[in-house]
């Protein structure tokens, strides 16, 4: 723990759910955590909570569909962290619902530019670093319909698909010079943002074999398991916190 210390962690959608969870986790570990969002108020509540609970912190607003938006963050994480991001979490994404038929051109470009062009461009910008380092982790979360379909999730699903095989390309191009690259699939999760679906996030998670979603918590820990726990030896893995429902 004691090397943590020295170490930096990027958490994009970091302002809210899995990743204020994943946030909190990290900085509790050690990390000097860079808190990065759209929102400024609640990026600043969850600095001001690690702050008070006597971890370090910092928010960096971001909006993650301009490219040079996200190459302004990595740089902007790099000064503050004096170029110490050594674990990269691309936590943020976008989840579009409906038919594809409907489906427009800005709505597509919009959901590939954060879902995949946005980790893609980080990992561009911070991966050569930490692999100079020979050390770093990066965790990309994706979901558990990236591995079969679903419904009206033609757009979202594709996206982490994609993901998904970024991240097993990253390990057989970073894992070499020390820098592991990993995802977590999440399930249902509850969520502010999943709150609105009521009863409907429940029935989405009853055909799991834990029958319940999970908490931002329960996902959270997993992305930290993989970031900085005893994990040194995995590498290119996707792990489904799901409840069991990729398995069943």
């Amino acid at each position: 723990m004691e090397k943590l210390h020295c170490r930096a962690a990027l958490v994009t959608g970091a302002t809210s759910g899995i990743g204020r969870a994943t946030a909190f986790e990290l900085a509790r570990a050690g990390m000097h955590v860079i808190v990065t969002g759209r929102d400024r108020s609640r990026g600043s509540a969850v600095v001001d909570r690690i702050r008070d609970d006597g971890g370090r912190a910092d928010f960096v607003p971001a909006e993650l569909d301009d490219v040079d938006g996200v190459r302004a963050l990595a740089q902007r994480a790099i000064e503050l962290t004096d170029d110490r991001v050594d674990i990269l979490v691309n936590n943020a994404g976008l989840c579009p619902f409906g038919p594809t038929g409907v489906t427009s051109d800005a709505q597509f470009d919009l959901a590939y530019a954060v879902n995949v062009r946005a980790p893609y461009f980080l990992v561009a910008e911070l991966a050569p670093r930490m692999a100079t380092r020979r050390f770093g982790s990066i965790v990309n979360v994706t979901s558990m319909v990236a591995g079969f379909g679903v419904q009206y999730m033609a757009l979202y699903g594709s996206s982490k698909a994609a993901l998904e095989l970024l991240t097993k390309s990253w390990a057989a191009e970073y894992g070499p010079r020390g820098v592991r690259v990993n995802a977590v699939s999440p399930g249902p999760t509850r969520t502010e943002g999943t709150d609105a679906m009521g009863g409907n996030l429940d029935a989405l998670a009853a055909p799991a074999p834990a029958g319940r979603p999970a908490s931002a918590e329960e996902i959270a820990d997993a992305i930290a398991y993989l970031a900085v726990g005893p994990s040194t030896f995995v590498q290119g893995a996707v792990l489904d916190v799901d409840g069991g429902r990729r398995a069943v």
